[in-house]
């Protein structure tokens, strides 16, 4: 049976599934979901996810919720992006933690803001905060890429999948490629990978259907 993966092509989280999915050659599928709509806050959406998130995986009866989570069993069931001994594996743990709160935590929230949310709604203050607040991660970031192509081990993993999470998409948020040539170089290393799809081509819905 194919898993599906409920997602929606904006959102980098469930991105960070889908890439972990793809690269693994695990036999996946998306399922749109309509957050902008406000499926997510539905009783029948809730019922699957009771946090009201993307990404969901199902495969049959079995359902997994929260990207890391979802990276994690994938890596663990295709023996694939998971590091090779026990070592390595909490090394690429220890950075999709710190990515969920430092990275992805500040990068989310900041793009977000200020290009899915009428200017009217925006908190005074949050942008250019969560923005101060991503450049000191990607500081930390772009300094591990120093002399190494992979950020937790010799070889790709599941921490590289988490971290990128946010890194390909166009919309303004705070980060810019050029400014950082270590996290650019490796952005460019992960894209040549084989199956690598930028987001909006990986998963359904983009900013171009809502236009």
């Amino acid at each position: 049976m194919t898993a599906q993966l409920y997602c929606f092509g904006e959102s980098g989280n469930a991105y960070k599934a889908a890439l972990t999915m793809t690269l693994a050659d695990h036999d996946w599928e998306p399922v749109w979901v309509d957050f902008f709509g406000g499926e997510t806050r539905t009783p029948e959406f809730r019922a699957l996810n009771e946090m009201g998130e993307v990404p969901v995986y199902v495969d049959g009866a079995f359902t997994l919720t929260q990207s890391g989570m979802i990276q994690d069993y994938i890596a663990s069931k295709t023996g694939k992006l998971a590091g090779r001994s026990a070592d390595e594996r909490r090394e690429v743990l220890r950075w999709i933690f710190w990515d969920n709160q430092k990275l992805s935590g500040m990068a989310g929230p900041a793009r977000f803001l200020a290009n899915f949310l009428p200017p009217e709604k925006r908190p005074e203050g949050a942008i250019p905060f969560l923005q101060g607040r991503l450049q000191a991660a990607l500081k930390v970031l772009e300094g591990r890429l120093a002399g190494r192509d992979w950020i937790a081990t010799e070889a790709p993993t599941i921490a590289d999948c988490a971290c990128c999470g946010y890194l390909y998409y166009p919309e303004p948020f705070g980060f810019e490629r050029a400014e950082w040539p270590n996290i650019d170089a490796w952005l460019a290393r992960l894209a040549a990978l084989p199956g690598w799809k930028h987001p909006y081509d990986l998963m359904p819905g983009s900013p171009a259907d809502r236009a």
